[in-house]
């Protein structure tokens, strides 16, 4: 089962006091964890006490919980983090469960960003050395324990499936915690050998499979209904940046069930006491909206400038040689030019976060991604020190990116309604915050637009001879937090990712961007950058090798020599792929490295009489280093390319003088259970240190069905999605 911390009050720094109040059944139980660096992985305190810095809690009923310090929006991170502490305490699977952790980044930090967050692909890669510790600190300390009580040497002792046993005793893991709560962490602990590994690439259930399962009441944010509770929802400007002239609430507020109507700087929210008298209130709000500094421009006109820039240099990103030179030497120039619209990410559950306030504490209930821009963000609104303020993680519905913002929009919006609330003279009343579909889709945050253009020359041998590319598109990083580490001499990385760093060995690339102002609201999407990139340096390789009349995957493997997990993972592809796919069928390839893994897809297409494309089956090879759970590599490639495909096929958002044309999945369709494809994944053996898998999936599957509906019609798709041309 996996849980949620219902926290109120954690202090600044963890004690043992306060995780005793964070813990649900803490008292004579076994808190172990660790920080980067390894050293005083856990502090014992005396008789009863438990210990600092918690990762993994035992206790005496025998359960071994893990705190996940990354949310879980269905791709296996509380698993994984699962997997790699019961591998090295030896506790039985059965026994394991799974808590998220509170917010405080001292502890819980993602080791690679240096705040508390999940994304880019980083939960393993960031905690299999950090979870495998505390899993063998705890052991250890287990082991101690039964040695004092039993008058048996350590290394008699030995732990398995959650059983201890020495000199002819036995007992659970939890009839020891209560003492080996008063030993002393050992400076240092071992780690298993990969030959000894009995969970870590071979299989461990999902630890929420029970509750997902049974349908559990209060898994997801939008499930919370905390007593007393009011629902709110809010009118947001039609146009991103337009700002509230008037509105004329007499009406909404004279409806059943409606309690306020609050003016705050997002819009105008409705609260009432159901999803539905809101929801029906908000319609009935008269609403004067002035446009302000909000976006006026349409795709057609955002399109046009795009293109202007196409014809002018833009900043460089890691040149290689004189791509110049080579171009006007070439035997052959394939040159093409592409389009990728604005996409949504559409997670099943939409937005929604859970506050109660009584202006000296606040509690959060949500899906939050990054705890602590959004604790920060709370504590800005509200005015209250970090201390006062607990984020609560629930399991997330999904997000593709989307419940990861740099500015917080979800916490500060939920937090400035409860402080208006309270201001307004009202007592303190939980408030739950819901998003509708229509209100993410249209007023939410996007993967941005972009145009490519690529000059790519092959000489008299058929080798490519300079490679000249040239993307414009809006930055996701300008004026983020994160901007200083993403931006290099006015180049946002996520947008060239997959480009100027790509792997191919092209002695003569020339990559240089525009970042054009969009008044968007521009956010990452699964795979980021490589959405788009992998798409475009995919076709032009599979352009490439049929100009110079090669295999493609030959062609490819020729310029990946310097790079042989990749090449191994498309080897490993088309050697299960085999030589051809199902009668009727055509054949595409793609491979890409993104978040340092290593993915090869292999599409076998047919079109159907009415000419759209049906994937009848998708080959993967993968090397994401060691495989922690292959069950969850697999589902993970096959979402991630599912995710990929659907985008590909039919989603675009466009706009019309500024405001976003769709609103819902009839108008974004997302992919039908009779569009997926049959999947086989296959897993390039691995000892090198895990890398990431919930993103890798998505980026080769577009070029691949690309490249296959070429093989089958002659035609290149370079404008997105495939429904524009009756593909799809």
């Amino acid at each position: 089962m996996l849980h949620y911390l219902d926290t109120k009050l954690p202090q600044p720094t963890p004690t043992r006091r306060a995780f005793l109040k964070l813990s649900a059944g803490a008292v004579g139980g076994l808190l172990i964890g660790s920080v980067i660096p390894m050293r005083g992985v856990a502090q014992s305190a005396g008789a009863g006490d438990t210990l600092v810095t918690p990762f993994v809690h035992i206790t005496p009923d025998n359960r071994v919980i893990v705190l996940s310090k990354h949310l879980d929006k269905g791709q296996g991170a509380a698993t994984g983090l699962a997997t790699l502490v019961a591998e090295e305490l030896d506790a039985s699977a059965e026994q394991v469960e799974a808590v998220f952790a509170p917010s405080n980044p001292e502890v819980y930090q993602n080791l690679l960003f240096g705040v508390q967050g999940t994304g880019g692909s980083t939960a393993m890669a960031n905690s299999f050395d950090q979870y495998r510790q505390a899993g063998a600190t705890a052991r250890a300390m287990i082991v101690n324990a039964a040695a004092d009580a039993w008058g048996v040497a350590a290394g008699d002792i030995s732990v398995a499936n959650g059983v201890v046993s020495g000199g002819g005793n036995t007992a659970t893991l939890g009839e020891l915690a209560v003492q080996a709560a008063l030993q002393e962490p050992p400076a240092e602990v071992s780690l298993k050998a990969p030959d000894d590994w009995v969970y870590i690439g071979k299989s461990f259930p999902r630890v929420e499979l029970a509750q997902k399962t049974r349908g559990s009441v209060g898994m997801f944010g939008i499930d919370a209904q905390p007593e007393d509770c009011l629902i709110a929802v809010t009118a947001r400007p039609p146009r991103f940046g337009a700002t509230l002239a008037s509105v004329d609430a007499s009406e909404a507020l004279s409806m059943p069930g409606v309690v306020q109507v609050l003016e705050i700087p997002q819009g105008v929210t409705v609260l009432a006491n159901n999803t539905w008298a809101a929801m029906q209130a908000r319609e009935a709000l008269v609403l004067d909206w002035a446009e302000g500094s909000g976006e006026t421009r349409g795709t057609d006109e955002l399109m046009e400038e795009f293109r202007a820039l196409l014809d002018a240099p833009g900043n460089p990103s890691a040149p290689r040689g004189d791509a110049a030179a080579r171009l006007a030497e070439a035997a052959q120039v394939v040159e093409a030019e592409y389009f990728f619209p604005f996409l949504a990410h559409a997670p099943m559950e939409p937005l929604d976060m859970t506050v109660l306030y009584d202006g000296e504490t606040a509690s959060f209930w949500g899906g939050s991604q990054i705890q602590t821009l959004d604790h920060g963000a709370a504590a800005a609104v509200l005015g209250l020190e970090m201390g006062q303020i607990a984020i609560n993680t629930t399991w997330g519905g999904g997000s593709f990116g989307r419940r990861a913002t740099f500015d917080s929009h979800l916490a500060v919006e939920t937090a400035t309604i409860a402080k208006a609330w309270l201001d307004g003279g009202n007592g303190a009343r939980p408030i739950k915050l819901i998003y509708s579909r229509e209100d993410d889709i249209r007023g939410g945050y996007y993967r941005p637009m972009a145009l490519h253009r690529v000059r790519a020359g092959l000489d008299a041998e058929g080798n490519i001879a300079g490679w000249e590319h040239r993307i414009v598109s809006q930055s996701i990083f300008a004026g983020t937090p994160f901007e200083s580490f993403v931006f290099t001499e006015g180049v946002d990385h996520s947008t060239v990712e997959g480009t100027s760093d790509t792997p191919y060995a092209i002695p003569d690339m020339h990559v240089d961007v525009h970042h054009p102002q969009v008044g968007v609201p521009p956010l990452w999407w699964r795979s980021v950058g490589h959405t788009h990139t992998a798409y475009v340096m995919e076709t032009m390789m599979d352009e490439l090798a049929v100009a110079a009349g090669r295999d493609p995957v030959e062609f490819r493997l020729a310029y990946l020599e310097g790079e042989p997990r990749l090449a191994g993972a498309l080897r490993l592809a088309a050697e299960r792929a085999g030589p051809a796919g199902p009668d009727g069928t055509s054949r595409g390839v793609a491979v890409h490295k993104s978040f340092n893994s290593y993915a090869a897809e292999i599409a076998d297409v047919r079109l159907r009489d009415d000419g759209s494309v049906k994937v009848e089956k998708v080959t993967c090879g993968i090397d994401c280093g060691v495989p922690i759970n292959p069950d969850n590599i697999a589902a993970q490639i096959e979402g991630g390319l599912g995710y990929g495909l659907s985008a590909v096929l039919r989603e675009e958002i466009t706009l019309t003088e500024g405001e976003v044309d769709q609103f819902n999945y009839p108008d974004y369709p997302p992919l039908r259970i009779t569009d997926m494809p049959e999947v086989e994944v296959h897993i390039v053996p691995s000892t090198e240190a895990p890398t990431g898998i919930g993103e890798p999936g998505t980026p080769p599957i577009g070029p691949a069905v690309a490249n296959a509906v070429f093989a089958a019609t002659g035609e290149r798709v370079r404008t997105l999605p495939f429904s524009r041309h009756g593909l799809a």
